[in-house]
């Protein structure tokens, strides 16, 4: 892009744009970068210029648009951030110097690294939420001209963290469209095959029944007409990745997906929506539990729109969404979209967003980088509720959220108050799961405190991290307690009397700023109350640094005989020391399956999934000897065995067809056994070793993309 058709495209949103800006910003970075080339061969200047058509596509203000054409100059050449502020002023050099601390972001060789970096990306964002804007157009040419890469793990790691960081802060700032185009970009580079198939199964529904979406169009559009109302239709097919991702949900094949066609239609006012939606559901049944209202009750980012799946025109099952003008350009370009006509610094304040805010205190309340990106990953990755307090007000939350996780998002001090809750009226346990519309009433006490089970069924970051600090918190003071015990023990057999004034001068000799520091290693075991009082007694600082006792470094259940179960059990939460563990094989749980852990005597205790129909048949008689059990996330684990179900085609290559599509997946086949078979299908049972849920949900959904793979279920027994 030229530099005089930059600054046409911005003044053509924005008359007022600061076009003496944009043009020495252009020719700024062009000297700037110079000669350099990107690794497709071509001059380096035209990724800034890129990233700045991007945001004037997104139509900001002209503050962003050359923070685009410099956000690289810092980083790749021999500019200074004391040059830009000195040649474009102190808010072009402060949003550059935001983005150049987040460039090196890309996934590398440490996972902490990530962390810490994710860290610094949301404190820059909070400060201004341009910072971001500039950062994801910078990443969505990057994916764009990701096949350019020659180095094939860069390029899968640029492409998850494209998926699992950039695409749910784009929707998060309810940027739709950006947010589907990082989605597709990545999910291309990382299962290619995956995408191939779905691809392929939408182009021959479309040579099956072509020109349906425009004979919908049309039928729509006639019936609203006929009703007088002035309304704009459009027709689209879903993207692959959300049809796949509802293949891996639902658990079903590409034929039995019934709404892959999305249809938007846009009218003049709120109340001509409502209209709208009284003359589909007048003439086209409705789906039971498939409407919902974002524009009374809107979603977090600002997302506002009418929601209703119908058996429309055709006897075609299918998704309408109805909203005004000015919420389908909020719904597309998101908080871009207020740029244009409301210039207003409170914009650029991140901490005006409550998801922001949300962040920030996840990130005050955990112990390090690394457990901030799992909570925040918790945060934003899942599908949402929308519930109300009693008063009316509304609390969304993540798919699958508790009244635990309600209470800490209402406040973190209910949170930890909470003793019980009422859904709808009644009392329910607070590990029930919440559902849309629900009407929650924390019930609070002043004495209670976060319970441990709760971190095992609790879904957001918030309170996840607020249980942990929690329990760090208690067993840190226990360990004071315990320290503190020991070390008055040890010291009346010396006869020696101490006090925390006395403990102070050997604090900088054993590395550690305050006593309570001192108090909680000796009650952990790492440090000896005798080396304490020899330091003490001799007044000076210890000879050596002592070195770390055993059993800080290994827990005790591992010095005990290891069961012969399959290795992985370490990774589950709440099993009682001392007894064998083994995992049924009724059921085969995996980790992120609901589990419940049964003790039998002489037996120890027997892992079941909790929809296990053994289970189900011993509950009456056994539920008193059940063990509630969660799964360790922060552990490594080892491989477990899913069982499944396949229906095949009956001709040749599809046996060879499901172990490429299981073992380009990661997964390994342990065991193979054939079922019914007709002229047509025939059934095989596989054992496959998977990571967990996820990876096994992930296999079952490639199996499904696959041609000749007509069903797929896991199976028990």
């Amino acid at each position: 892009m030229r530099q005089y058709e930059l600054v046409e495209r911005v003044k053509s949103y924005d008359p007022g744009a600061d076009e003496n800006l944009l043009n020495r910003a252009y020719v700024f970075a062009m000297k700037a970068h110079g000669a350099q080339v990107r690794a497709s061969g071509d001059p380096y200047f035209s990724h800034p210029v890129e990233v700045a058509g991007i945001l004037a596509a997104l139509r900001l203000d002209s503050a962003s648009i050359a923070t685009g054409l410099l956000h690289d100059v810092v980083e790749d050449t021999g500019a200074t951030i004391a040059d830009l502020e000195r040649l474009f002023g102190s808010e072009i050099a402060r949003l550059v110097d935001g983005v150049t601390k987040l460039s090196k972001l890309d996934l590398q060789s440490a996972h902490t690294e990530q962390a810490e970096n994710f860290r610094k990306l949301l404190l820059a964002m909070s400060e201004d939420i341009r910072v971001l804007l500039v950062k994801l157009a910078d990443r969505l040419h990057n994916m764009r001209t990701l096949q350019f890469i020659d180095n094939a793990d860069k390029r899968r790691r640029i492409a998850s963290e494209t998926m699992e960081i950039y695409a749910p802060l784009a929707e998060r700032i309810g940027m739709q469209g950006l947010k589907d185009e990082l989605d597709d970009l990545a999910f291309a580079a990382l299962w290619p095959d995956a995408r191939q198939s779905v691809l392929g199964r939408l182009n021959l529904l479309r040579q099956h029944d072509s020109n349906l979406i425009e004979r919908i169009v049309e039928e729509l559009r006639a019936t609203l007409h006929d009703s007088s109302l002035e309304a704009k239709v459009y027709g689209r097919e879903k993207t692959p990745l959300s049809i796949w991702h509802k293949m891996k949900r639902k658990n079903i094949s590409f034929e039995q997906l019934s709404d892959i066609m999305a249809f938007r239609i846009t009218v003049d006012s709120v109340p001509d929506c409502y209209a709208t939606l009284g003359v589909i559901h007048g003439r086209y049944a409705m789906v039971p539990e498939r409407f919902k209202d974002f524009i009374s009750t809107p979603k977090p980012n600002g997302y506002r729109s009418l929601h209703t799946t119908i058996f429309g025109p055709e006897r075609r099952r299918i998704e309408v969404q109805i909203r005004t003008t000015e919420m389908h350009e909020v719904a597309e370009l998101g908080v871009a979209a207020h740029w244009a006509y409301k210039q207003s610094s409170q914009l650029t304040d991140g901490r005006r967003y409550r998801w922001v805010r949300g962040l920030l205190e996840i990130l005050e309340h955990a112990s390090g980088p690394e457990e901030f990106l799992e909570h925040t990953k918790l945060e934003m990755f899942q599908d949402q509720v929308f519930c109300f307090t009693p008063r009316g007000d509304l609390i969304a939350l993540p798919q699958g959220a508790t009244p635990v996780d309600f209470a800490y998002a209402v406040h973190s001090e209910v949170g930890d108050a909470t003793v019980g809750a009422k859904v709808n009226g009644r009392l329910v346990p607070l590990r029930t799961k919440l559902r849309h519309g629900d009407q929650v009433e924390i019930i609070t006490s002043k004495g209670a405190a976060p319970s441990a089970a709760w971190e095992r069924f609790v879904v957001t970051g918030k309170a996840r991290s607020r249980i942990r600090r929690y329990l760090r918190s208690r067993r840190r003071n226990d360990y004071i307690a315990h320290g503190r015990e020991l070390l008055q023990r040890a010291a009346q057999k010396e006869r020696l009397k101490i006090g925390d004034k006395r403990l102070e001068p050997v604090l900088v000799g054993f590395q550690h700023k305050t006593v309570d520091d001192l108090l909680a290693a000796i009650g952990e075991g790492s440090l000896g109350p005798r080396l304490v009082l020899e330091a003490l007694r001799r007044g000076e600082e210890p000879p050596s640094r002592p070195e770390p006792a055993p059993a800080k470094v290994v827990p005790l259940r591992r010095l005990r005989p290891a069961p012969a179960a399959s290795g992985w059990e370490t990774r589950v939460q709440g099993l009682l020391p001392g007894l064998a563990v083994a995992f049924a094989r009724c059921c085969h749980p995996i980790p992120g399956d609901a589990i419940v852990g049964v003790v039998r005597t002489g037996r120890g205790i027997t892992i079941h999934r909790s929809d296990c129909t053994t289970l189900a048949r011993s509950a009456g008689e056994e539920e008193d000897r059940w063990l509630d059990l969660g799964w360790n996330q922060l552990a490594a684990g080892v491989k477990a065995t899913a069982r499944l179900q396949v229906m095949t085609l009956n001709q040749p290559g599809s046996l060879g067809s499901l172990s490429t599509v299981i073992g380009r997946e990661g997964g390994n086949i342990t065991d193979l056994r054939f079922g019914a078979k007709s002229n047509d299908l025939y059934e095989i049972v596989l054992d496959v070793e998977v990571d967990d849920r996820d990876h096994m949900d992930r296999i079952m959904a490639s199996l499904r993309a696959s041609p000749v793979v007509t069903a797929v279920e896991r199976m028990q027994g």
